[in-house]
């Protein structure tokens, strides 16, 4: 697991995995396998994006100005109002127009409906972008040193888990042509404007 997945994994155990697990209204530990789904997926989203020298600058500006990290040092009061983080709203410039095929895609491999499906990406994109930020403060990074910490995290998480990164590669080439560049360079079209 790479060291943004892990951030978040482990903060969100005990009792913020329970209060996870009641938002979405399902066990705790189907939450749990979900959240260790949904994060590489969102970080694979934001690696492919941030390839690109504009995705990246749009990306670490995005992170610079909103998302320094504090959020996760708050869990328990954000899963008691996520909605205050505007998830929807990154969750619009990462995925596009294919954030409902990413839904759909997440609840079939995690047995979630896709509101829940939803709901679990709104919460833990601001998560993410936080881990991201800390990352980015932490390190003095750049976009390019961004582009390339995201590109090490997801190459961390291929190396670890395959099989995973190859379920994420399937959620995220929704037209299944068997490349997710063309996929998510349409998504990212809309990144941060």
């Amino acid at each position: 697991m790479n060291a943004i997945s892990e951030m978040i994994t482990q903060r969100i155990s005990g009792a913020a995995a329970g209060q996870l697990a009641q938002r979405l209204g399902v066990s705790e530990s189907t939450a749990q396998t979900a959240v260790q789904l949904a994060v590489p997926l969102i970080l694979a989203a934001l690696a492919r994006n941030a390839a690109k020298p504009q995705g990246a600058q749009e990306l670490h500006q995005a992170v610079a100005s909103d998302h320094d990290g504090s959020i996760l040092d708050q869990l328990s009061s954000y899963l008691g109002n996520p909605q205050a983080a505007n998830g929807s709203g990154i969750l619009g410039h990462v995925l596009g127009g294919q954030r409902p095929v990413v839904e759909n895609n997440l609840a079939q491999a995690t047995g979630l409906n896709q509101n829940s499906a939803g709901s679990l990406l709104e919460t833990l994109a601001p998560l993410v972008m936080g881990a991201v930020g800390r990352e980015q403060q932490q390190n003095g990074l750049d976009p390019d040193g961004l582009s390339q910490m995201l590109a090490q995290e997801q190459q961390a998480e291929a190396a670890t888990n395959p099989g995973l990164m190859g379920t994420l590669s399937s959620m995220l080439d929704s037209n299944r042509d068997g490349n997710v560049a063309d996929d998510l360079s349409r998504m990212a079209g809309g990144f941060f404007k």
